[in-house]
């Protein structure tokens, strides 16, 4: 892949100004930069949905394979099995179809070399779907994902976590010479993460991604493409996550020193400028020199190196308005199951103590986010009961944006009673979205941009429990960062799920329900009191002395 002169604008914002970048056929690159610097404009580009304003991406003739941000199964697909859905990732029928009719096409013009060449490219696709291994290929994907147990489901009836991992796993399956991915791993449990990663690492193609997993990245990446939004110019780092982090925090130590080397220069320069004003008229020569070196000074101040710029970042205030009681929530003997579909959850029963940080994980589909609709009374149980205690007031995030509305704008999103107009905009402006921003409808942001004003309306609430349904899923690292220590310091009780280690491990969890496999004979509480990561990486093991 070869990509020169790059030049796009949206309106008066600028995204990239001539530049460029070369990647091998088998590279794996990571895609990093702050939000805004054209990550996701940059496979909008690849894919043909943004046109450049000038220059070109070179790449040979090959299949894409693209995993979106936000999963959205068309409405042609719901009623399909899981099987039929990942299956027809490759697309031997319409290539078979298609060469079918160019060799129709051949008898009639037998010299027509275009002809050929369309038959041998497209017999090299039909090549690449390896018919004769490809039902064993999708078999091993869908076991290591975990999905054995879905392929008779239908898409439609999939949890959200469920159908990022089959939309995941139909673009492993594609088989596609270039393979996108934007933020893939946000509904991955830690299992399905560590196949993925190692399928990716030794895929046979080309893959780009987009992730804020720090790990992922280090893991999967051999190559770091960093797109600059200060300059709008690309950088390609020969390794991974973190070998572009220590190499860029030594070309700003570098970039930092020369600059400040050069403002030194200059005020010297200036300096000896006012001498020479301030001199006689008869001291002619000191003026001279003071007129060469204004000249100097001009060409200095023109050459001057920008620094970085320090982008805004989230701020947060997530103190509860008041206090719960001492069991804020408790679950008395829960039993649920969705019509046709297996028990999730029977006689499971809990309680929490005020200012708890309880985190609830295990598999996709084994009802970690139907646990959380339970308790906030979104779903009814078939029995057992779900008790708050009289001040306990609650506040939920929820992982794919249910509590917004798409169709209002961000400003009626979050309006409350409590809050006037000034104090609601100026909560919108913490969380970045200023001005114009707040008329702006919800169902245009990008994920990340719908993930802050979702924060901002929770957090809105000032309320003694709080709820979060993978809260990290479209923050970048700094982002994350900031969250991760408002809620450790939170001084109300926290219910979460999450599959981020390293966020969980800076909240400071308590205790951690584990639900288990759906074979497995039911839930296990498990009571810690010195959480440890390594504890988060092997919940599974249900059996394990770690808990």
């Amino acid at each position: 892949m070869k990509a020169e002169h790059l030049s796009l604008h949206f309106g008066a914002q600028q995204i990239y100004d001539d530049c460029g970048f070369i990647l091998e056929p088998r590279d794996k690159v990571g895609i990093v930069g702050v939000n805004g610097a054209g990550k996701s404009t940059l496979f909008k580009v690849l894919l043909g949905i943004e046109k450049l304003d000038e220059g070109a991406i070179e790449l040979p003739e090959l299949r894409i394979g693209f995993l979106p941000q936000e999963i959205k199964i068309e409405k042609e697909h719901e009623d399909m099995t899981v099987w039929e859905y990942v299956s027809k990732a490759r697309p031997i029928d319409e290539l078979q179809e298609k060469i079918g009719k160019e060799y129709e096409k051949l008898a009639k013009y037998p010299d027509s070399q275009k002809i050929l060449e369309r038959i041998n490219q497209i017999q090299e696709d039909i090549d690449a779907c390896d018919i004769g291994n490809m039902d064993n290929e999708l078999l091993k994907i869908m076991e290591r994902m975990n999905l054995q147990d879905l392929v008779d489901r239908r898409m439609v009836d999939l949890s959200g976590g469920q159908k990022s991992k089959v939309a995941f796993a139909r673009v492993l399956f594609e088989n596609a010479g270039l393979l996108l991915l934007d933020e893939p791993t946000n509904h991955l449990d830690a299992e399905t993460k560590k196949f993925v990663a190692n399928y990716l690492r030794n895929y046979r193609g080309m893959v780009l991604v987009i992730s804020h997993d720090q790990e992922f990245l280090d893991i999967v990446t051999n190559k770091t493409l960093f797109l600059n939004k200060v300059t709008h110019k690309t950088k390609v780092y020969r390794g991974n996550y973190s070998f572009f982090r220590k190499a860029r925090a030594n070309e700003l130590s570098e970039q930092e020193k020369r600059i400040s080397e050069q403002e030194r220069e200059i005020r010297r320069m200036e300096e000896f400028i006012m001498r020479t004003k301030a001199a006689k008229r008869s001291n002619t020569a000191f003026i001279r020199q003071g007129q060469i070196r204004e000249k100097q000074l001009e060409k200095k101040l023109d050459s001057l190196e920008v620094r970085e710029e320090a982008y805004q970042k989230v701020e947060m205030n997530i103190n509860p308005s008041k206090q719960s009681g001492k069991t804020p929530l408790e679950l008395q003997n829960i039993s649920f199951h969705y019509p046709d579909g297996p028990m999730l959850h029977d006689k499971l029963s809990f309680s929490l103590t005020r200012g708890e940080k309880f985190l609830i994980v295990g598999e996709n589909g084994v009802g970690k986010s139907t646990l959380l609709k339970l308790i906030i009374g979104q779903l009814q149980p078939d029995s057992g009961s779900v008790i708050m205690s009289q001040n306990t007031t609650v506040a939920y995030y929820a992982q794919e944006f249910e509590i917004l509305n798409e169709n209002e704008t961000i400003l009626d999103n979050i309006k409350s009673y409590d809050f006037t107009e000034s104090e609601t905009r100026s909560m919108l402006a913490n969380f970045l979205f200023h001005d114009e921003d707040v008329f702006k409808q919800v169902k245009v942001l990008s994920p990340g941009e719908k993930a802050r004003v979702a924060l901002c309306k929770i957090l809105m609430k000032k309320a003694n429990l709080i709820i979060l349904d993978e809260p990290t899923n479209h923050f970048d690292p700094e982002t994350q960062k900031i969250i991760g220590e408002n809620f450790h310091d939170y001084n109300g009780t926290l219910v979460m799920v999450s599959h981020n280690p390293s966020f969980v491990e800076q909240i400071g969890i308590t205790r951690m329900l584990v639900l288990p496999p759906r074979e497995a004979p039911e839930p296990r509480l498990a009571l810690i009191k010195n959480y440890s990561r390594e504890l988060l990486d092997y919940y599974y093991y249900l059996n394990s002395d770690l808990i």
